[in-house]
């Protein structure tokens, strides 16, 4: 998706998200008509950080600092059996959160200039995005087709840099988690 004001993001944005490819059979004909990350090329993930530091800032500092603090976690696996809500937004729930949270805030702890979503919201929420701006009868329906997809086991094992050039978001680089 182009630059154009429309999808939110910027040339020179990035984030930091895990992917969780055995999610993309269930959500990937609903995320890419109904969330703007996968029409922009963010496969189905979990954010970690966004936004992040802007990409001229990225690569001086992150190859330094990024793998320390993520080889300090380990990896783990994350169970989703169901859907959450947030306003306009469905989006499966990862259990247990509590490494996701782990993660955001060891890396916002070491770049403060970063806080998560901008400072925006107080609480983190760790979910995988499938729908967002539609009405609550939309929702349902999607919802309904994917409780016969769920559950599903997904094992997290790096954190993924995405940047976006102002038409997709493209992996920078990878950092893996602690054995």
């Amino acid at each position: 998706m182009a630059d154009d004001g429309t999808s939110g993001f910027q040339a020179g944005q990035t984030g930091l998200v895990v992917r969780i490819p055995e999610a993309e059979a269930a959500v990937r004909g609903w995320r890419e008509r109904l969330d703007p990350s996968a029409r922009a090329g963010v496969p189905a993930h979990i954010t970690v950080l966004f936004p992040f530091l802007d990409a001229c800032r990225v690569e001086g500092l992150v190859p330094s600092a990024l793998p320390d603090v993520l080889a300090g976690h380990q990896a783990f696996d994350l169970r989703f059996a169901s859907c959450g809500r947030l306003p306009d937004v469905l989006y499966l729930v990862p259990e247990p959160d509590a490494p996701l949270r782990r993660l955001t805030e060891a890396i916002a702890e070491r770049r403060p200039e970063a806080p998560p979503y901008g400072g925006r919201f107080a609480e983190i929420i760790p979910h995988l995005t499938v729908a967002q701006g539609q009405t609550n009868a939309v929702l349902e329906m999607i919802e309904a087709d994917l409780s016969g997809k769920l559950p599903f086991v997904s094992r997290v094992a790096s954190v993924e840099l995405m940047v976006h050039d102002g038409v997709k978001w493209r992996e920078r680089a990878s950092f893996p988690l602690g054995d």
